[in-house]
């Protein structure tokens, strides 16, 4: 698909034989210079999604003037996978800003993830007026955590309830269960573990990979990884190999959990410190002696509900929740979306359907309906006007209602 504006900026899918390092000099005079090897990596991955049709750009005359991509992803909410569209790498160029292509080429990329059947799409945001304006909102947190490496030498033991009030486990007193090197060829594997780690902790807001693109992570030369059966850890070496940065440290197990931060900690002679992404509810904060893991940064990210009937029906719920809420909807970037709904949760499944009639208790925006299903509660939404009465006053059980089936501490792993 493509398009010219009335100013003559035509933006369109990347075909084969538009010149990539064109995308490559806008890509470093948006985001930095990159050395020769994540130039290489950067334009392999790129010809990727040209060939795939999720790599937009935006040309003034020809000439390359702005970009964005998606990445087919799953995204998982509550404990239940649904496809997401992960947009990364949105940019105009230096000359051409403030022309309006930056939303015009956002507009497009939102109409394809449409056309394609996205139920949500997330992105990592520079900034967020030109994103709010076309209905994304603030959804949840990336955490940077910065843990000192005896922390990890010796972690707390499991409580007297499950008969061990010993001593310290220390990282070489652990066994190690069918953990071995991950490979490439272990893409599937990984995304399989990583999956049913999420399934079983109903975690929100993490993301999977397609299985090419974890083959690519697995493979780059940097990276050391190691699978089991019920667990995964992959890290790098950082700042001059005087640290370690752990991208994940996941498990379904309390001993796979110990045993992979084990693996971990059995640098810590080298290592001094230890840089990780972890969640705000990670097994890390319960199994060190002291609190001195920190959280060093907290980057948000936004969603944006595509297709609100899509949308609520892949999305996980609470299995012990059971409401009914008529809800008016208004999105003007996506009018499929507005309208008078019915909202069902029961059984740890919901379903938005439409209403001809009757009293609705909740009125959303894009930017509230976006925020309510990453799990933000109902008081905020209203304080911060993302969500109003329908037609009759604030219903305080519709409230605790819905604040019981969207609960979620949404957070990411990954960055893309």
């Amino acid at each position: 698909m493509g398009f010219v504006t009335g100013d003559g900026v035509e933006i369109r899918a990347l075909r084969a034989d538009d010149d990539l390092e064109a995308q490559l000099d806008l890509a470093e005079r948006a985001f930095g210079v990159k050395s020769a090897d994540e130039r290489a990596q950067w334009l392999a991955r790129m010809g990727r999604l040209v060939e795939s049709g999720t790599f937009f750009g935006a040309f003034a005359g020809g000439r390359t003037a702005g970009a964005a991509v998606f990445f087919d992803m799953r995204q998982w909410w509550c404990g239940r996978a649904m496809p997401m569209a992960g947009v990364s790498g949105v940019k105009v160029a230096p000359e051409d800003r403030g022309r309006g292509i930056g939303r015009r080429l956002m507009t497009a990329l939102l109409d394809e993830i449409a056309a394609r059947g996205y139920p949500v799409a997330a992105l990592c945001p520079a900034t967020m007026q030109i994103y709010r304006s076309l209905g994304w909102e603030l959804a949840g947190s990336r955490y940077s955590v910065r843990i000192p490496g005896h922390s990890l030498r010796s972690l707390v033991p499991p409580d007297a309830i499950a008969g061990n009030v010993s001593a310290g486990t220390a990282p070489d007193a652990i066994a190690p269960r069918n953990l071995r090197r991950a490979t490439p060829a272990d893409a599937a594997a990984v995304i399989d573990v990583i999956g049913r780690v999420h399934e079983a902790a109903r975690d929100s807001g993490p993301l999977t990979w397609d299985v090419a693109s974890m083959a690519n992570r697995l493979a780059e030369p940097d990276m050391y990884a190691y699978l089991c059966d019920d667990g995964f850890t992959s890290y790098h070496w950082h700042d001059g190999n005087n640290a370690l940065f752990v991208q994940r440290v996941q498990g379904i197990s309390a001993e796979t959990v110990r045993e992979l931060w084990s693996v971990i900690a059995s640098h810590a002679t080298i290592a001094e410190t230890i840089h990780a992404w972890a969640g705000p509810a990670d097994p890390l904060w319960w199994l060190t002696r002291e609190r001195d893991p920190d959280i060093t940064h907290r980057s948000m990210w936004m969603l944006r509900v595509v297709d609100a009937p899509a949308a609520i029906a892949a999305r996980g719920f609470p299995p012990t929740v059971t409401l009914a809420v008529p809800l008016i909807i208004n999105d003007q970037s996506r009018p499929a979306n507005s309208g008078r709904w019915m909202l069902s949760v029961a059984g740890g499944k919901g379903e938005l359907v439409p209403a001809a009639s009757g009293t609705a208790a909740v009125t959303l925006g894009a930017r509230g309906l976006a925020a309510l299903f990453a799990g933000t509660p109902m008081a905020t939404l209203r304080l911060a006007g993302l969500a109003a009465a329908g037609d009759g006053n604030t219903d305080t059980d519709t409230d605790a209602g819905l604040d019981a089936a969207f609960a979620a501490n949404a957070y990411l792993l990954d960055g893309f």
